[in-house]
């Protein structure tokens, strides 16, 4: 019962670890699968009742492996070349776009500094037009000023020539 019971954790622990592989996003370039046996895969002393396991690599595995491979030198001016081409593609990119901000930035200024001359002479045209409203309204309040004085005498004087004949 011991041994059946040590061989199922073991099958257990073992598939558990081979689940755990992260998924691989698919590569750009067609790899093809290679299936290696690392020396730390195959246990040293395996007991008689127990088959070996072997591992097997994943293309990520593969790929590094041949990542890992020195390259030559002029492999590596290529590679330092490319990356200098990179680089300076993204300067005059960079650069490119600098120069589009500062161009809208300046005729955003432009539009901004119309703008606030606009802003202020219609503010002017307003406090004109708000004084004219306000002179317009006393010479409103004068002229019914001046009808009602000149009605005030025109009755007084009906009313006092109308009391005079009666007398």
């Amino acid at each position: 019962m011991r041994a059946v019971f040590t061989c199922i954790l073991g099958y257990c622990l073992l598939s558990s670890v081979t689940w755990a592989v992260e998924p691989v996003s698919a590569p750009t370039e067609p790899v093809t699968t290679a299936v290696a046996v690392t020396p730390a895969a195959v246990p040293q002393t395996l007991p008689a009742n127990k088959p070996a396991t072997m591992r097997v690599a994943s293309q990520p595995n593969a790929m590094t492996s041949a990542e890992n491979t020195p390259l030559t030198a002029e492999q590596q001016i290529k590679n330092k070349v490319l990356q200098d081409a990179k680089i300076k593609a993204l300067v005059k990119d960079q650069h490119s776009r600098l120069q589009q901000l500062e161009k809208a930035n300046l005729d955003a200024l432009a539009q901004n500094q119309e703008l606030q001359l606009k802003n202020d002479s219609l503010g002017v045209q307003v406090q004109v037009l708000q004084s004219e409203r306000s002179a317009q309204m006393f010479l409103y309040g004068a002229v019914t000023i001046a009808v009602g004085v000149l009605l005030g005498f025109l009755m007084a004087s009906y009313i006092h020539t109308k009391r005079r004949r009666q007398w």
